[in-house]
C-alpha cells in the first residue's frame, strides 16, 4: 500500500476525532494548550493502538469463522450502544449531558477516544487480510490524528469567538 493511500486513510479515520476535538475546543475556558495536548494524545494514541489491535485480531482469528459471524457481532455491539444512548436520553437531564460533554476528565476522554477509534480497529483488521505493513501505517494514523485533533481544539475555540 502506498504512503499516499495510507495518509488518505489516516485523514479519513481522524475526521470523527476532529469533530469531537472542535466541540471540546468550543467548551474549553482555560489551559487551552494543555487540554489540546491531552485530547490529541488520547485520540492520536488510540488511533495508533487500535489498528495494531485489529491487525493482531485478524492474524489470530480464523477468517471464515469470523466472516460468518461478523455481522452478528457488529449488530450486537451497535445495538447495545444504541440502547444505552436511548436509555440515557430519558434519564439524563440536559445540564448533566452538557457537563459530561464539556468535561476533560480522563474517563470521558478515554470513552471518546475509544468511540472515535473503533473504525481504526476495523482498518487494522482489514490490513491483516491484505498483509499490509501495520507498524508504519499505525504510526502514520496516530500522528495524523494527533495533529488534526490538536488543531481541532484550536479551530473549535476560534469558532466560539
Amino acid at each position: 500500500m502506498s504512503l499516499l493511500t495510507t495518509l488518505l486513510i489516516a485523514i479519513g479515520l481522524s475526521m470523527d476525532a476532529l469533530a469531537v476535538s472542535m466541540i471540546k475546543g468550543l467548551s474549553l475556558k482555560k489551559d487551552l494548550f494543555k487540554q489540546a495536548l491531552l485530547i490529541a494524545l488520547f485520540f492520536g494514541g488510540f488511533q495508533w493502538f487500535m489498528p495494531l489491535l485489529g491487525y493482531a485480531l485478524g492474524t489470530f482469528i480464523h477468517f471464515p469463522l469470523f466472516l460468518n459471524s461478523a455481522h452478528w457481532i457488529a449488530f450486537a455491539l451497535l445495538g447495545a450502544i444504541g440502547a444505552k444512548m436511548i436509555r440515557e436520553s430519558f434519564h439524563i437531564k440536559e445540564e448533566e449531558h452538557e457537563e459530561k460533554m464539556v468535561s476533560t476528565k480522563l474517563i470521558v476522554l478515554l470513552g471518546l477516544a475509544i468511540a472515535t477509534s473503533i473504525d481504526s480497529l476495523a482498518v487494522g483488521l482489514s490490513f491483516s487480510f491484505l498483509s499490509t505493513k501495520i507498524f508504519l501505517s499505525a504510526i502514520l494514523i496516530g500522528i495524523t490524528t494527533f495533529s488534526i485533533s490538536f488543531a481541532g481544539v484550536y479551530i473549535g475555540k476560534r469558532a466560539e469567538q
